[in-house]
């Protein structure tokens, strides 16, 4: 199969996730790539004692568990054991194996994660995306698969990118 056949055969919706993937990950990549090493290591908020950069690499590291997630729901399949508690626990664990990430390192993973994630988004067909399930982290509602792609591989560098401006004042 040729490339403009494959292309051609990549669903309208498929594509316009992973742009907006895509432009979330390089709005957050450029943003923080201009920070000083201080700002880097400014955590985000009271609540949140991780560092920016802790976020960024959190970011780039949850991209493959979001896109298979997706994968689970748009093949059928529930998704009953993600808990927000066993989430909280992953995010801690990160945060103190990653809290002397370098903007470097964090930048670059962000930078494949998102670029595999998008790629990854574009081979859904329309039908995969519509596909629901059960996802415990909307309370155990059918969700389809784009919901899942929206709400979290696509929404995420969005939300911690207007969190780090509120950190910063910016």
């Amino acid at each position: 199969m040729t490339a403009m056949a494959k292309e051609a055969r990549t669903s309208c919706r498929a594509e316009s996730l992973a742009k907006r993937i895509e432009e979330g990950a390089a709005k957050l990549a450029a943003f923080v790539e201009g920070l000083s090493e201080a700002k880097w290591r400014t955590s985000v908020s009271p609540t949140d004692s991780r560092s920016i950069g802790v976020i960024v690499h959190h970011v780039a590291a949850a991209y493959p568990i979001e896109i298979q997630l997706a994968r689970l729901v748009a093949s059928g399949e529930p998704v009953l054991d993600v808990t927000w508690e066993s989430v909280a626990e992953m995010n801690a664990k990160h945060s103190q194996e990653q809290n002397a990430v370098t903007k470097a390192a964090a930048v670059e993973l962000l930078r494949q994660n998102s670029r595999e994630a998008a790629t990854a988004v574009r081979g859904f067909t329309d039908e995969q995306l519509d596909a629901a399930a059960p996802f415990s982290l909307s309370s155990s509602a059918p969700v389809t698969a784009q919901f899942i792609i929206e709400d979290h591989a696509l929404r995420h560098s969005w939300h911690h990118l207007a969190g780090i401006k509120k950190a910063l004042n910016r």
